[in-house]
C-alpha cells in the first residue's frame, strides 16, 4: 500500500496475465517523473477499454481485477503480519532465555523464594500469550502459502532466521532453559532452607558455648593457691577436676560447631567468612582454655605436694619444738630456783649438777638449730614457689621467736647461776673454816670448862 512501484508493477502483471494487455509503461518513470508521458498513458488505459469493450466485459474484468487486487493486498497484510508477529516473538524469546538460563545463587531463601514468585508469574501471565502467538504465527504461514499456491503465486520466503523453523528452534531453546531453570530454582531453596537451619543451628551452639566460657580464662589465671592452706589447695582441686570433667564434655559440642561450619563453607554460605571468623576463635579459645587447664592441673598439683612437704615439715617442728621449749621452761625454773645450804658438799653437788647441765647446752644448742632449720626450710620452700603461708604452724603456736627468746633467757641465767653457786661455794668453805677453829679451840676449852665444873 505504501509503495507505489509495486502496486504499479503489480497491477501491470495482472492486466498482462489476465487481460493480455502488454506491458507497455515502466513503473519507476511514472513514479519518478513529475508529469508522466500522457500519451503513452492513453494509450495504455485504451488498451483496458478495449478488453472491457461491451458492459458486460467490463464488469466482469473489473470484478476480476478487485478479487485479485483483494487477493494480493490480503495476502502482503498476511506477510507484514507474520514478519512482525516473528520478529516480536524471537526478540521475546531472546530477552527472556539469559533471564532463565541466569544461575546467580541469591544470598536470602526470601530473595530465592522471589525468583521462583517470578518464575511462576512467567508461566502464568507471561508465557501463555507468547505460545498463542507462536500457533497463531503458525496458523498465518501455512494459511499464506496455501492461498499463494492458489493463486499461483510463488511461496512466501520470510526474512532470514524468522523461518518457522527459526522460531521453533528458539522456543525449543527457551523450554530446556526454563525446565533447567525450574529444577535449579527448587535445589537452590532446599539449600537456602538447609543453609539456614545450619547457620541458625551454629548461631545457636556457639551462642551457648560463648556464654560457658565467659570468663573461664580469668579463673583459670588465677593463682588463689598461692595463699591457701594445704586443705584449701585440696579443695581447688577436687573443683578443677570437676572443671575438667565439664570441659571435656563440651568438647563435643566444639566439635559440632567446627562441623556445621564446614558444612555451610561446602555448601557455599553467603555469609562463610564470618561463620569461620566466629568458628576459628571459638577453636582458638578451646585450645587455650586446654592449656590453661593442664597448666592449672600441673600448678595445684605442685603447690599441694610442696604444702604437704611444708606441712610435713610444720608438724616435725611441732613435735620438736614441744619438748625443747619444756626442757627450756624447766632449766629457766631450775636456773633461777632458790637453793639452802648447809655444807660444803651440799654447796658442790649442786656445782656438779649445775656443770652437767651446762654440759648439755651444746647438744641443746644443736637441737634449737635444727628445730630453726626445719621451719627456715619450710619458708624457703614457700618463697622458692611463690607460697604465701598464711599464719603460724597450725600445730603449735611455739614459733621461733618463742625458743630463741627463751634459748636467750636461759643463756643469760647460766653465768648468773654460775656466780650464785661460786659464791655460795665461797660462803661455805668460809663458814667450814670458821667451824673448825671453832671445833678446834672448843677441844681446847671444853676439858677445861669440864675440870673447872668438877
Amino acid at each position: 500500500q505504501d509503495d507505489p512501484v509495486t502496486n504499479l508493477n503489480n497491477a501491470f502483471e495482472v492486466a498482462e496475465k489476465y487481460l493480455d494487455i502488454p506491458k507497455m509503461l515502466d513503473a519507476e518513470d511514472i513514479v519518478g517523473t513529475l508529469r508522466p508521458d500522457e500519451k503513452a498513458i492513453m494509450t495504455y488505459v485504451s488498451c483496458f477499454y478495449h478488453a472491457f469493450s461491451g458492459a458486460q466485459k467490463a464488469e466482469t474484468a473489473a470484478n476480476r481485477i478487485c478479487k485479485v487486487l483483494a487477493v494480493n493486498q490480503e495476502n502482503e497484510h498476511l506477510m507484514e503480519d507474520y514478519e512482525k508477529l516473528a520478529s516480536d516473538l524471537l526478540e521475546w524469546i531472546k530477552r527472556t532465555i539469559p533471564w532463565l538460563e541466569d544461575r546467580s545463587p541469591q544470598k536470602t531463601i526470601q530473595e530465592m523464594q522471589q525468583k521462583l514468585e517470578d518464575f511462576r508469574d512467567y508461566r502464568r501471565v507471561h508465557k501463555p500469550p507468547k505460545v498463542q502467538e507462536k500457533c497463531q504465527l503458525e496458523i498465518n504461514f501455512n494459511t499464506l502459502q496455501t492461498k499463494l499456491r492458489l493463486s499461483n503465486r510463488p511461496a512466501f520466503m520470510p526474512s532470514e532466521g524468522r523461518m518457522v523453523s527459526d522460531i521453533n528452534t528458539g522456543w525449543q531453546h527457551l523450554e530446556q532453559a526454563e525446565k533447567g531453570y525450574e529444577e535449579w530454582l527448587l535445589t537452590e531453596i532446599r539449600r537456602l532452607e538447609r543453609l539456614d537451619h545450619l547457620a541458625e543451628k551454629f548461631r545457636q551452639k556457639a551462642s551457648i558455648h560463648e556464654a560457658w566460657t565467659e570468663g573461664k580464662e580469668s579463673l583459670l589465671k588465677q593463682k588463689d593457691y598461692e595463699a591457701a592452706t594445704l586443705s584449701d589447695v585440696k579443695a581447688l582441686l577436687r573443683k578443677h577436676e570437676a572443671f575438667e570433667s565439664d570441659l571435656a564434655a563440651h568438647q563435643d559440642r566444639v566439635e559440632q560447631i567446627a562441623a556445621i561450619a564446614q558444612e555451610l563453607n561446602e555448601l557455599y554460605y553467603y555469609d562463610s567468612p564470618k561463620v569461620n571468623a566466629r568458628c576459628q576463635k571459638i577453636c582458638d579459645q578451646w585450645d587455650v582454655l586446654g592449656s590453661l587447664t593442664h597448666s592449672r592441673r600441673e600448678a595445684l598439683e605442685k603447690t599441694e605436694k610442696q604444702l604437704e612437704t611444708i606441712d610435713e615439715l610444720h608438724l616435725e617442728y611441732a613435735k620438736r619444738a614441744a619438748p625443747f621449749n619444756n626442757w627450756m621452761e624447766s632449766a629457766m625454773e631450775d636456773l633461777q630456783d632458790m637453793f639452802i645450804v648447809h655444807t660444803t658438799e651440799e654447796i658442790e653437788g649442786l656445782i656438779t649438777a649445775h656443770d652437767q647441765f651446762k654440759s648439755t647446752l651444746p647438744d641443746a644448742n644443736k637441737e634449737r638449730e635444727a628445730i630453726l632449720g626445719i621451719q627456715q626450710e619450710a619458708q624457703r620452700i614457700a618463697d622458692l614457689n611463690g607460697i604465701k603461708l598464711a599464719g603460724n604452724n597450725p600445730y603449735t603456736s611455739v614459733t621461733p621467736h618463742i625458743i630463741n627468746s627463751k634459748w636467750e633467757r636461759v643463756q643469760q641465767l647460766v653465768p648468773k647461776r654460775d656466780h650464785a653457786l661460786l659464791d655460795e661455794q665461797s660462803k661455805q668453805q668460809s663458814n667450814e673454816r670458821l667451824r673448825r677453829q671453832f671445833a678446834g679451840q672448843a677441844n681446847i676449852v671444853g676439858p677445861w670448862i669440864q675440870t673447872k665444873m668438877e
